[in-house]
């Protein structure tokens, strides 16, 4: 299991908002835990001194492209890219440091998959370069996909048979429980263990990390097949509940690496 760092911006600086309040139609509800007096470079070259690869970067609406930029070049090939991204402008963000690109609206329409915008993301970026972020919300026992900033459902349910027919175009999936995204009050449990049974590629958690008990959790739960990110909990963005030094030490007990280096 492998920590994955996260760098999300608004309105080109760094935020960690509430997941549930981003609503393009009632901008006044939205709900920020945290704005960052550094910089996007700045967090890119914590998480490079650290050896931290494979995090994302999520562009959260228009402003952003700057900031996502600065970012790449502090930890090139060391960051995903998300947001916006079509297979026009894929390719950019790829030869701009980016070591894959995360696609999850893109490739939906009318609440259903769309297999020729899919197949177009695949031939435009390769398998191997592209993350579909899978990011869901629950509606009875079931999580539903959900696209456009988490405002919208599909009709498209996580399930065995998705992850499968979704494995076959990309190199992972993140998956955003974004019911509990930037709460800080605990994990979907049932989320993560359909994920570990059912996945048959790497997958990134996130969404709910409270503290190191929620990463243990995760590692138990999903059979140390699903690596995690953690957002507002994290005292670099605010929080009271998690160091970030914590969260490094667990990332390099999980690879055997020494721990020596992590920094409060």
């Amino acid at each position: 299991m492998k920590f994955r760092p996260c760098i999300d911006l608004h309105d080109g600086k760094v935020k960690q908002i509430v997941g549930s309040t981003l609503n393009d139609a009632h901008p006044e509800h939205l709900q920020t835990n945290f704005t960052a007096t550094h910089s996007a470079s700045w967090f890119a070259e914590l998480y490079r001194r650290d050896n931290l690869t494979g995090g994302h970067i999520i562009k959260l609406g228009p402003g952003n492209e700057a900031a996502a930029l600065d970012a790449l070049t502090a930890w090139p090939d060391g960051m995903q890219i998300g947001g916006g991204v079509t297979p026009e402008n894929g390719g950019y963000w790829l030869d701009h440091g980016a070591s894959h690109v995360i696609v999850t609206s893109y490739v939906f329409r009318d609440g259903m998959v769309d297999e020729d915008r899919l197949q177009g993301l695949v031939r435009a970026i390769g398998k191997e370069r592209l993350v579909l972020d899978l990011s869901c919300r629950r509606q009875g026992d079931r999580y539903y996909i959900v696209t456009d900033r988490w405002q919208c459902f599909t009709q498209v349910v996580i399930s065995e048979q998705v992850l499968a027919h979704f494995s076959q175009s990309c190199a992972e999936f993140l998956v955003h429980a974004a019911d509990v995204e930037g709460q800080c009050q605990g994990v979907e449990q049932e989320l993560i263990v359909k994920l570990a049974d059912w996945s048959p590629i790497p997958v990134t958690y996130a969404g709910g990390v409270r503290n190191l008990a929620d990463l243990e959790l995760i590692r138990n739960l999903g059979q140390g097949r699903l690596d995690a990110t953690v957002g507002s909990a994290l005292d670099i963005f605010g929080g009271t509940s998690m160091t970030y030094a914590e969260a490094v030490r667990f990332h390099q007990a999980e690879q055997g690496e020494s721990a020596s280096d992590a920094r409060e």
